[in-house]
């Protein structure tokens, strides 16, 4: 069995054009197993129920932005191993640089294609 047809991955943003484009890519790549959600308080009771091996987060989002979710997630023991990928519309070093002190595995910036965002799981994850 292929990586894609094990990953369990959680969308995560705000904007419901956006989430449905990285959704799309994702089916694109052959990923079966995907959920989604609009704010990372959602997002952390969805990993609960339903643990997910990979995170693709908006940075800009309402009460609790990409890098809290990641925080979160790093915080507690059940998801500090869960793949995280920050997408955010201005890679902003600051972001970046806070994303990777906090553990964020790779970050992507919108507009991105499905080819720029396959390539940027497969950093993570292997070929898929």
């Amino acid at each position: 069995m292929s990586t894609k047809d094990m990953l369990r991955v959680l969308v995560v943003d705000d904007m419901s054009t956006s989430r449905g484009l990285i959704i799309q890519a994702l089916e694109w790549m052959g990923i079966a197993s995907i959920d989604h959600c609009a704010d990372g308080r959602t997002a952390l009771q969805k990993l609960a129920a339903t643990p997910a091996h990979m995170v693709i987060s908006d940075y800009n989002m309402p009460e609790m932005d990409g890098l809290q979710l990641l925080q979160t997630l790093r915080g507690n023991t059940q998801f500090a191993r869960t793949g995280f990928i920050l997408i955010t519309g201005t890679a902003d070093p600051a972001v970046i640089d806070r994303g990777r002190q906090l553990g964020m595995n790779n970050f992507l910036k919108k507009p991105f294609s499905p080819t720029a965002l396959r390539a940027c799981i497969e950093r993570v994850v292997g070929p898929l």
